[in-house]
Parts: C-alpha cells; sequence; structure tokens
C-alpha cells in the first residue's frame, strides 16, 4: 500500500519521521516503512493518525479526497 499522504500529513505539520513514530509507540526505522510502503501499516496506527490529524483513514489511505466526513 503506498501511502504517500503518510508523508505529506506529516510533513504540513512539521513532524520528523521520529516524532510521529513517538506517537504511535513505534520506532523510526518502522514508521519509515510505513511511509514508504514497504510494510502495512496496522489499522492501531491509523487510527491514531486519523484521530491526530483530524482526518479521516479513508484520506490517509487515499480512497478519498475529503478529509473530513
Amino acid at each position: 500500500m503506498n501511502l504517500k499522504r503518510l508523508r505529506n500529513l506529516r510533513e504540513d505539520n512539521d513532524l520528523t519521521q521520529e516524532q510521529v513514530a513517538k506517537i504511535l509507540n513505534t520506532t523510526q526505522q518502522q514508521y519509515y516503512k510505513y511511509e514508504k510502503g514497504i510494510q502495512d501499516i496496522p489499522v492501531r496506527h491509523l487510527i491514531t493518525l486519523a484521530e491526530y490529524y483530524g482526518v479521516t483513514i479513508d484520506y490517509i489511505i487515499g480512497m478519498t479526497n475529503e478529509e473530513h466526513n
């Protein structure tokens, strides 16, 4: 799964990969793999990021261009 929006959301909020990794209680290396599509991001992390950024999971995964319901 290519989650280009993960990087865009992170950068739009002036966060580093390390900072987002701490929010998710994971490592920077693991978060890097999510951003690059090397490894699928767990649903629990998608939920956490959607709540943190104030967007829908569908927006993060590219199912819609609407950030909010």
